[in-house]
């Protein structure tokens, strides 16, 4: 079974000009051990900065992004699967299902959201799935 970790971020590139460069290297670092990645499919921002810095390490990176964000934000080239789901319930119930762990980095309120929904399931035993906050 491949491990697979799911990172939160936002679809900004955040106030702190070295997040950016975080990201890539955290993408990266998932890709080198051989695991694959799960995220909100955008290529803005964070969001687009991990996806990139996995596959410029040849990592597996899927992407799941509501249909109604794709006119506003363009999905990343290059992904290994994209799923285009109807809603942002649909997006964050695929990736806790895809995803044997999470890690999330600086976003806004939509971050906060799917670390919430994501701790909550932990804390009433819905599943038992390692978070780290950076």
């Amino acid at each position: 079974m491949e491990y697979t970790v799911c990172v939160f971020c936002g679809s900004r590139p955040g106030k702190n000009p070295n997040w950016a460069s975080a990201a890539q290297d955290l993408g990266c670092q998932i890709a080198g051990l051989g695991w694959r990645l799960v995220f909100g499919g955008g290529g803005r921002g964070l969001m687009g900065e991990v996806a990139r810095g996995a596959l410029s390490c040849q990592g597996k990176v899927v992407g799941i992004i509501p249909g109604f964000l794709t006119e506003a934000e363009p999905v990343l080239e290059g992904l290994h699967d994209l799923h285009v789901v109807e809603n942002m319930v649909e997006r964050k119930e695929m990736m806790i299902e895809l995803s044997d762990a999470f890690v999330v980095l600086p976003g806004g309120i939509g971050t906060f959201e799917e670390l919430f929904e994501v701790w909550t399931g932990n804390h009433i035993k819905a599943y038992t799935k390692p978070i780290v906050l950076v």
